[in-house]
């Protein structure tokens, strides 16, 4: 097979018109020809160096369709998710589902399960179980630290997985936000070489001088790329591009082909944003991806412009696999398999009685993980904490979906719903249920939708209801990859009729238990600070 073409090479950043010549799945031949009329551009496959694969809601075959029609060929993938959930069982799920299809997933030894012991999950690792992990070939690295107070205090366990993965000579991924001077160094010299979590310039700077690589993420709901995009032409040899959580949705309409579109026509330089989605990823993490190079497997696309950048053809080890904005990798039927536990709930659960004048308030911000804490006067009713629509302070729970026992309930403001609730098993880092509303009605109907679908995400408006099931651990669908976007674009569309501003809110909602973003959030044992890594209380100025 030959493809024609402008040949763009990273390694030399150049761009050439010629032919690649393949063979069996490698590159035999590259060679430069001007009198080529095609004006097409034929790149190295892109790489989405950071990414919760389980976040799309699909699994990774059914990921992998969709994927492919945006030009990418492989991920660098945290299964930290399902880990919570089914521990190794689930990590060994998205392997051996990811191996069905001709496409590159990359997973990690998630190093952090649970990711703190304030919150109940499905499974967990320890250092024995991470290091086995780590002795196999599927796995590349370990995946994101998050326990940086355990990096920092010197945690026999988190030091036990740190030795390991170099042990392996495999790279560990690092998770510190806010994390600089020398706490950044020490969390650095410990073999901790990337962050997809940096906030700021200064910050990033920061860690880029201790020798980390910063991935720029932009996702559904965490979006740093305006903040950190100068970094691709100033420290282009310490930067990668990720999306780190993707909904389906966001996913039918775009990967890591839309950052660099929006990189292109911001004027960063086309061969240093390459290298941050493609070059950087393949040597950092050794990834067996093609780089375009004689003796390459045969991983690479094919595009209309390098201004519009639309993937005409993706190639995974020669295989077209995606054409015309059509994918041709066939759909896999596979089992689901799951972990949960049917939590009975009632109205009299969600109520919090009134005991003081003021409550902190989770604040939840468009596209930043971060929550600030905020101090709001009691709004009550017949002895008991309501939400109240006119300053947006709407009721929050949480639902062990593991084992029986009580909800845990805050309040929060940024939702802006003036009716109606959401809820959703797919909440960081353990995933049990989370939701939030108006009225405790709709609040417990939409859990109990959750509920007897095993999991999922779900909307109720009074008599109003409509959900999606996830029977994959409670956070996956096995179904058809555009049909679960579909569904999940009706639900997010849904969401947002009750007045929310928020661009995704079921993917925001989703980060609300995450404890290890401060300030402010909620796990299924209580309100939690971030700050302090200790649980604090709901109510102030206790009468």
């Amino acid at each position: 097979m030959i493809l024609k073409g402008n040949i763009v090479d990273i390694l030399a950043r150049k761009i050439y018109k010629g032919e690649v010549h393949i063979e069996d799945g490698k590159i035999i031949e590259l060679v430069s020809n001007e009198k080529i009329e095609e004006s097409n551009f034929i790149l190295p496959g892109l790489i989405d160096a950071h990414i919760h694969v389980e976040s799309s809601m699909l699994i990774p075959s059914e990921f992998a369709r969709l994927a492919s029609v945006h030009g990418m060929v492989a991920t660098v993938s945290d299964p930290h998710e399902i880990a919570n959930v089914l521990g190794v069982k689930g990590v060994e799920f998205m392997i051996e589902n990811g191996k069905k299809v001709p496409f590159k997933f990359y997973f990690g030894a998630p190093s952090c399960v649970p990711a703190t012991p304030f919150e109940t999950s499905g499974a967990s690792l320890n250092s024995n179980d991470v290091e086995e992990l780590l002795s196999r070939n599927e796995i590349k690295y370990l995946s994101e630290m998050m326990n940086f107070p355990g990096v920092l205090n010197d945690d026999e366990e988190v030091w036990a997985k740190l030795k390991a993965a170099k042990k392996y000579d495999k790279p560990v991924d690092g998770h510190a936000p806010g994390l600089k001077g020398t706490d950044a160094d020490k969390y650095v010299k410990s073999g901790i070489t990337t962050d997809h979590e940096c906030f700021t310039i200064p910050e990033a700077l920061d860690k880029i001088k201790s020798g980390m690589y910063v991935q720029i993420r932009e996702g559904s709901a965490a979006k740093n790329y305006h903040t950190l995009a100068p970094l691709i032409d100033s420290h282009p040899n310490h930067i990668m591009l990720c999306s780190d959580d993707k909904h389906p949705n966001d996913l039918v309409k775009g990967h890591m082909d839309a950052v660099i579109k929006r990189a292109l026509t911001d004027g960063y330089d086309l061969m240093n944003i390459l290298r941050a989605c493609i070059l950087n990823p393949v040597n950092h993490y050794k990834l067996e991806v093609g780089l375009l190079q004689k003796g390459d497997a045969a991983d690479c696309i094919v595009i209309d412009n390098l201004i519009d950048f639309n993937v005409l053809q993706t190639y995974s080890d020669g295989v077209l696999i995606a054409e015309n904005g059509k994918t041709l990798i066939e759909s896999v039927e596979e089992e689901p398999i799951n972990n949960f536990y049917k939590n009975e709930v009632g109205i009299s659960d969600l109520l919090v009685s009134s005991n003081g004048d003021t409550i902190k308030v989770i604040q939840a911000l468009d596209g930043e993980l971060i929550t600030p804490c905020l101090h709001e006067k009691t709004n009550v009713l017949k002895g008991y904490i309501k939400s109240d629509v006119e300053t947006d302070t709407l009721k929050m729970v949480v639902l062990n979906r593991y084992e029986k026992a009580k909800p845990a309930i805050a309040f929060i403001r940024g939702f802006g719903f003036k009716s109606g609730a959401i809820a959703s098993s797919v909440a960081h880092d353990s995933h049990n249920i989370v939701a939030v509303g108006v009225s405790d009605e709709d609040i417990l109907e939409a859990i109990q939708l959750v509920i007897k679908e095993e999991g999922g995400v779900s909307w109720v408006k009074s008599e109003e209801s409509a959900v999606l099931g996830l029977p994959v651990a409670g956070i996956m669908s096995h179904q058809n990859a555009w049909e679960v976007a579909e569904k999940y674009e009706k639900l997010d569309g849904l969401a947002k009729s009750l007045g929310t501003p928020l661009h995704a809110p079921y993917m925001t909602l989703s980060f609300m238990a995450l404890l290890v973003i401060p300030e402010l959030k909620l796990s299924d044992k209580g309100l939690f600070d971030g700050t302090t890594f200790s649980f604090t209380n709901l109510v102030e100025n206790k009468a």
